[in-house]
């Protein structure tokens, strides 16, 4: 064991405070702990001797020895790195482990809930007062959620003696861990509550009622505090989600705060115009379709869409018009179209231009590959 002055091996002054000694140590034997020096003999022996410097320096009475007559007031006095650092193991340990110090409090805020609303696209929009029925644990009453027997309380637990840790020697140190009985809540249920068997809680199923707001739209959540499941003996309950699932509409689909749709018209209608009656999610109202109106247009109806749930301007109704071809003719129209189709081929095909730009394309397609 090196009998360098232990001051110097925790790089502190003489009149160091034992807070100043502590967080030195701390620094020291983090540097030096053989777990993050694998194989380092001499880390191994700085960690040792800061060890056997904490031991004196951090007991007043040995601190008063050593200052006295140095390393001979103190001989046969140290474990020689088998000293017992419980009042800072959980914050060295902690850093070197990724855990903390165990809590010595079994109180533990319940656990958060998620439940998923299924919704029609008019109720998402508009809002709405929804009753919903979750399965729960809710805090025991017989027992206040301490899961003792009504009139008895829990006891120190037998193994650690109510600290919520135990001890084991480990090659030259003492190691603390959580206890395995209590599961370092340092408390035992000698007497549990008959109603909730030493849970401290109960199953229960309860109905609320959730505020859907208007233009609530899918993976939006509102959130309901306290309404998760109940905190482990008397700790506070967790909250509760409710995920909006949106479900799929007949007639409108949603983008954001717009909705779109398709109307299939006659090519009559497409051809000499007309107005037509359309749905939204207000009612209906009348669509004006210009003449000659080609498959595919897009007509926005101004503020027929979603209003925000954040707030902002309404969006729109976008109706895409579909042209319909006719099913089911009878001998007569079909007389009536051929004498149409006639007529148009005797005026070049003028009154269909898309139909022969793209053939006149197509020849010069089909012309420039014969070159």
């Amino acid at each position: 064991m090196s009998k360098a002055d232990y001051y110097d091996l925790l790089g502190v002054a003489r009149d160091a405070s034992e807070a100043d000694i502590k967080k030195a140590y701390r620094r020291v034997a983090m540097k030096n702990h053989p777990d993050r020096n694998p194989d380092n003999k001499e880390a191994e022996e700085r960690f040792k001797d800061a060890n056997e410097a904490f031991e004196v320096l951090s007991d007043a009475e040995k601190r008063s020895r050593y200052d006295q007559f140095g390393h001979a007031g103190v001989e046969g006095q140290t474990s020689h790195g088998h000293a017992d650092f419980s009042d800072i193991f959980g914050d060295i340990f902690g850093d070197i482990f990724g855990g903390g110090r165990s809590s010595r409090s079994h109180v533990r805020k319940g656990a958060d809930l998620r439940y998923n609303l299924e919704l029609n696209l008019e109720d998402a929009v508009k809002g709405k007062t929804v009753k919903i029925k979750i399965p729960t644990t809710v805090s025991c009453a017989s027992c206040d959620g301490s899961g003792a027997k009504p009139g008895t309380q829990p006891i120190d637990c037998t193994t650690c003696n109510g600290h919520g840790q135990v001890r084991m020697q480990q090659g030259f140190f003492s190691v603390q861990q959580t206890c395995p009985r209590c599961q370092g809540g340092g408390k035992q249920i000698k007497d549990p509550c008959n109603t909730c068997h030493g849970r401290g809680t109960k199953d229960e199923t309860k109905t609320l009622s959730v505020k859907v707001p208007a233009g609530i739209d899918t993976g939006d959540r509102i959130r309901l505090s306290g309404e998760g499941q109940a905190g482990v003996h008397g700790g506070p309950p967790g909250d509760l989600y409710v995920e909006a699932i949106v479900r799929s509409h007949n007639i409108f689909q949603r983008d954001g705060k717009d909705l779109h749709c398709e109307i299939p018209i006659s090519f009559v209608d497409a051809a000499l115009g007309g107005d037509l009656e359309v749905p939204t999610l207000d009612g209906r109202v009348k669509l004006k379709i210009p003449p000659e109106t080609q498959t595919g247009k897009l007509f926005r109806l101004r503020n027929k869409g979603v209003t925000p749930i954040r707030g902002g301007n309404s969006g729109d109704l976008l109706c895409r018009v579909i042209i319909e071809t006719p099913v089911n003719i009878t001998k007569r129209q079909k007389d009536i179209l051929e004498e149409f189709k006639g007529i148009g081929e005797a005026q070049g095909n003028k009154q269909s231009p898309r139909r022969s730009s793209w053939f006149d394309g197509v020849k010069k397609f089909v012309d420039d590959l014969r070159i």
